[in-house]
């Protein structure tokens, strides 16, 4: 048996997270699957994985020989593109994870004009709002929001600053008044995004650059800026919340937004992808297709 297959079968299965996932991404069975990797341990003389009938792990002797291993597959991949990524078709599975709120309003409005100019591409997006590890959970290519990249193996472009900005219905500001000055709020039912460090204190630079940060209190608070939106919609408070999840409820006049001559800090959004000399061509072209998109984004 070919050891380069079994190598890359074996990869392929712990990436995946089992037998059956890898034998599907792959179009071969389970049983052949399980045979390669079966192949390479005994070639090793060494147990690579740890089977159950729940879940799979990696033996210390397997988590040392995966690492060398998928060092040796992407130097191979980047030698193949190396002599061809310019002719290269994008083609695959291109696994893409981004956060909740932006995957589900924004991107997932462009993602198919993105796949109709790459039609052997297949797109797994997997949006969640906890931080994701590219390189152990297998995914190629990340959207993330952040006001400020950790340090990082991971390559990271930027493609575009979203405002943050505080928001309410009509019918809340008609009932309580529209605050004149950050300090106001402590007078109001201020909802509050709880994924941030300090969520109940908002700092903001007025129109002479004083700052000034202030404490708020409200009676709604939670980690997705979806249900942030809702509640202010509902006229429950005022929300803080990214341009992007409100800009087409403040052009219907549905939302007010509350303080414009104030800034709150805004997050920038990345492109983050692991550190190849050598891009793969379905990562590069989804890089230079978001980088179109965001150039001129409708919430700026």
């Amino acid at each position: 048996m070919d050891q380069l297959s079994a190598l890359k079968a074996f990869c392929r299965v712990v990436e995946a997270g089992g037998f059956s996932a890898a034998a599907a991404e792959l179009n071969v069975s389970h049983t052949v699957m399980s045979r390669q990797v079966r192949h390479l341990e005994t070639l090793l003389g060494a147990q690579l994985l740890n089977r159950t009938t729940r879940r799979l792990a990696l033996t210390e002797a397997g988590q040392t020989y995966y690492d060398r291993a998928r060092a040796i597959l992407d130097e191979l991949q980047e030698a193949d593109l190396a002599v061809g990524r310019h002719q290269a078709t994008p083609r695959g599975t291109l696994r893409i994870n981004a956060p909740m709120a932006f995957g589900t309003l924004d991107m997932a409005l462009w993602l198919p004009r993105f796949m109709e100019r790459y039609p052997e591409l297949r797109i797994d997006l997997v949006c969640n709002d906890r931080y994701v590890d590219l390189i152990e959970e297998g995914f190629d290519v990340a959207l993330r929001l952040a006001r400020q990249m950790p340090d990082s193996t991971l390559m990271a472009k930027k493609l575009a600053t979203v405002a943050t900005l505080l928001v309410a219905s009509p019918a809340y500001l008609a009932r309580h008044g529209a605050p004149q000055t950050p300090q106001d709020l402590a007078q109001h039912n201020c909802l509050t995004y709880t994924l941030v460090p300090r969520p109940h204190e908002w700092s903001f630079v007025g129109p002479d650059g004083a700052q000034a940060t202030v404490p708020v209190r409200g009676t709604f608070q939670a980690n997705n800026g979806i249900a942030l939106r809702s509640a202010a919609l509902a006229g429950i408070g005022i929300a803080t919340t990214a341009s992007f999840i409100v800009h087409e409820d403040l052009q219907r006049g549905d939302l007010v937004e509350v303080l414009p001559t104030h800034r709150m800090r805004p997050r920038e959004l990345y492109a983050v992808y692991p550190h190849n000399r050598h891009l793969s061509p379905k990562v590069r072209a989804f890089i230079d297709f978001a980088t179109d998109v965001y150039r001129t984004p409708d919430w700026l």
